[in-house]
């Protein structure tokens, strides 16, 4: 067996700069960001503890971004912004990055840095602003609106929530404890009240259904999600991690989005195995968690 591993080492750590490449939007996969969160003062604000590095140090992230960007489509305004304002047609790959980028620092990072990472994600929001329509009624939005900023909150919360509890390991303190955590990150980039248990997440995004709409523009964009151009070789690996993302989604939100009904029962043992394969290709923490508990054992860092 040891033979074979070894014998399988170069393909295997192709694999994994080649996903990393996708992921992270650099040449080596390893952008210098990453490298960063090697120094710094202090464990940050969660720690190897923590809920959120549970969560967003598994791979289910993969699946829960896939969904958290369909369910960020059905509000007219935080789509609008992203059409309008973002590259996502031209460099979908690029805008993944900046995503990647703000959500490891804010957990590896130590506080310094993740100030630092949420106020460039403020800088962005400041200059996304227009106007949407509905129903031939024209209606302004500006990102950096705290009701715009909660929704794509808690559709993010709840999508990482929800797949990692398909497919990742328990949750230290369980899910309120997720919930409650990941609500700093949001206070952090503006969002005002966000919910801090999953009674109040579920409350909160019941809260906006009346304000999510189905249009020929939420369906365009799922359907460029749904197939992203993405390099011949990840055409696979995505293929399972969305059905995995449809199937965590309710029936209402896939016909809103024009997205088919995916059986449990399909997508659980396509994820579980693509999951499973990216594992071995990764190995067991990412280079973002490698170089946080740099940062921590060389400073001897704790939590009190």
């Amino acid at each position: 067996m040891s033979s074979l591993s070894t014998a399988l080492d170069p393909l295997r750590d192709r694999a994994a700069a080649g996903f990393r490449r996708i992921v992270s939007g650099d040449p080596t996969g390893v952008p210098e960001w990453v490298a960063q969160m090697r120094e710094g003062e202090d464990v940050g604000y969660f720690g190897p503890d923590s809920a959120a590095w549970a969560v967003h140090g598994g791979l289910p992230t993969l699946v829960g971004g896939i969904r958290a960007l369909l369910m960020q489509a059905l509000h007219p305004a935080a789509l609008a912004g992203v059409m309008q304002h973002s590259r996502y047609e031209d460099d979908a790959l690029g805008r993944l990055a900046g995503t990647t980028q703000w959500l490891t620092v804010v957990t590896f990072g130590d506080t310094a840095q993740a100030d630092r990472e949420c106020a460039r994600v403020r800088g962005m929001h400041r200059r996304v602003n227009g106007v949407y329509t509905v129903d031939g009624v024209e209606f302004p939005y500006d990102a950096t609106d705290p009701d715009l900023l909660r929704w794509v909150h808690i559709a993010f919360t709840d999508s990482f929530l929800a797949t990692h509890l398909v497919w990742g390991d328990p949750i230290p303190g369980g899910p309120d404890a997720y919930v409650r955590e990941w609500a700093k990150a949001g206070e952090l980039v503006g969002v005002e009240n966000p919910p801090r248990s999953v009674a109040e997440l579920r409350t909160a995004i019941a809260g906006y259904e009346s304000q999510l709409r189905s249009s020929r523009e939420a369906k365009e964009t799922a359907a460029f999600i749904r197939k992203p151009p993405l390099p011949f070789a990840a055409h696979g690996p995505y293929a399972a991690l969305l059905l995995g993302a449809l199937s965590t989604m309710s029936s209402r939100h896939l016909a809103m989005l024009g997205l088919p009904r995916v059986p449990s029962l399909i997508a659980r043992p396509a994820v579980t195995a693509m999951l499973g394969t990216l594992a071995f290709a990764l190995g067991p923490t990412s280079p973002s968690q490698q170089a946080a508990m740099t940062r921590i054992d060389s400073n001897s860092l704790h939590r009190d």
